[in-house]
């Protein structure tokens, strides 16, 4: 396959400006039409969906199932507002959603993405203590790095400073404690130990902070951008659980990027069999084809809110009968094609593929993840872990020079927004064993063309 340089083309140079603004200026093709894990542009080039998005494409691009349920839906009302009406598109899906959670996690609050999710699982939090007279508890301790949404309330609780330094004094920061970066350290405990070490400095911080004051502490079962699909340790899963039913502390765990099966399980939490108190979810819960999010908890904590008046919180499209109706189709369309299972044995061989890749660059440190959701961190010295000067931007040109080959995929900073390098691989979760060798070659030039432009080891 030929080096390609990501240059822009000669369709882009001649739209008209946009009127448009995002992260940068910086013009991309114009898209077409999607189906399966490909996207196809207005000037002919085909990409491999090897993200899923922002890993959100679950079940893959226009499903011919979930379109049709939309357009059924469509015919009948896309809007009817949660105060004046129920519908049952948002009551059938609090159904199905209530069935595939952890026993008990059966009241839904539905909302239109993952920042309003994480944010409504405070809140929620947040009135449930008082409601129960615990006026105190207002701190949510979070990790870093950690990504957990952009809205205020959500980037409160997001350890990540390249993206939370400007708006600061607007907010209110939360106490953090590290993330468990086990395969990182270097000393003499076994991983067990290690993830009881990193699960134990929560508890060092709730006794720092004043147990009586702390709310709810949140977190990935499996990491997303922040970390890269960081997994801990097994032990640090069920010792966070107790460690927080000891201080009478809520456990949210932030299932927005690794839930709705990506991971091979139909949440992250699944794969220890963890019971947090609440769950947010999204991105694959409407899989791109509507907006929509979602928050979980057990009517032990809904209740008191309902006694109190009810939650003091609320959003225009919450239960939204058009999204709700794309959300419903796609968990049918999940269980129809059997994708959580596909999910976990395309996982094994994705997984297995990249850490073939590892050992042709060793300048790739750790490859991680569970099932569909995985990462890879780049490192310049792969025995003392010094980070790729920053300057030299590794990840992003890793990222364009897939990009420029036909692969899409993610990655950002892995130390708080500002410092280290990784990718993301997440395709749809309908990929097969053929679309994954695809896939992995396109990664291989890449980093083949990364290595000789930044100096960077390579075997063989």
């Amino acid at each position: 396959m030929p080096k390609l340089e990501a240059q822009p083309s000669s369709q882009t140079e001649e739209r008209p400006p946009s009127h448009l603004f995002y992260l940068s200026s910086l013009r991309r093709p114009l898209v077409d039409r999607a189906e399966g894990i490909y996207f196809w542009t207005k000037d002919g080039r085909r990409f491999i969906d090897g993200s899923s998005g922002p890993m959100v494409a679950n079940i893959g691009h226009s499903n011919r199932n979930v379109l049709d349920a939309m357009k059924r839906q469509m015919d009948k009302t896309t809007f009817a507002y949660r105060l004046h009406f129920e519908n049952e598109p948002a009551e059938e899906l609090a159904q199905e959603l209530a069935n595939k959670l952890p026993a008990g996690m059966d009241r839904i609050f539905f909302v239109s993405g993952g920042s309003e999710a994480t944010e409504s699982c405070i809140k929620l939090a947040r009135q449930w203590a008082v409601a129960t007279g615990q006026p105190k508890r207002w701190k949510v301790i979070t990790r870093f790095p950690s990504y957990h949404g952009g809205t205020l309330g959500s980037l409160a609780v997001t350890g990540d400073d390249a993206l939370a330094e400007t708006f600061t004094p607007l907010m209110r920061v939360m106490p953090t404690v590290p993330a468990p970066t086990a395969w990182r350290d270097r000393d003499n405990l076994s991983m067990e130990q290690r993830g009881i070490r990193y699960a134990d400095m929560l508890e060092e911080k709730i006794q720092a902070e004043g147990p009586e004051s702390v709310l709810a502490f949140i977190m990935e079962p499996i990491g997303g951008a922040a970390t890269a699909a960081l997994v801990a340790p097994d032990s640090y899963y069920p010792r966070i659980r107790e460690i927080c039913d000891r201080y009478g502390i809520l456990l949210i765990h932030d299932e927005v990027m690794s839930g709705a099966g990506r991971t091979g399980k139909f949440l992250g939490g699944d794969h220890w069999n963890c019971s947090p108190d609440i769950v947010a979810l999204s991105k694959g819960l409407g899989s791109g084809y509507a907006p929509l999010g979602a928050l979980a908890a057990p009517m032990r904590l809904v209740e008191p809110l309902l006694a109190s008046g009810g939650f003091q919180h609320g959003h225009t499209y919450a239960g939204n009968p058009l999204a709700c109706a794309a959300g419903l189709a796609v968990l049918s369309e999940m269980d129809r094609l059997d994708l959580i299972a596909n999910a976990a044995a395309m996982g094994d061989v994705l997984i297995g593929e990249l850490k073939a890749l590892q050992k042709r660059f060793p300048f790739i440190a750790d490859v991680r993840g569970k099932g569909l959701l995985l990462g890879a961190e780049m490192v310049a010295d792969p025995e003392t872990l010094k980070p790729i000067d920053p300057a030299r931007k590794a990840t992003q040109r890793l990222l364009d020079l897939a990009y420029a080959r036909g692969l899409i995929i993610y990655g950002r900073k892995v130390k708080g927004g500002v410092d280290g390098d990784n990718f993301m691989v997440a395709p749809p979760m309908i990929i097969t064993r053929e679309q994954i060798g695809e896939m992995v070659a396109i990664i291989g030039d890449s980093l083949e063309a990364l290595a000789a432009e930044l100096d960077l080891p390579v075997e063989g």
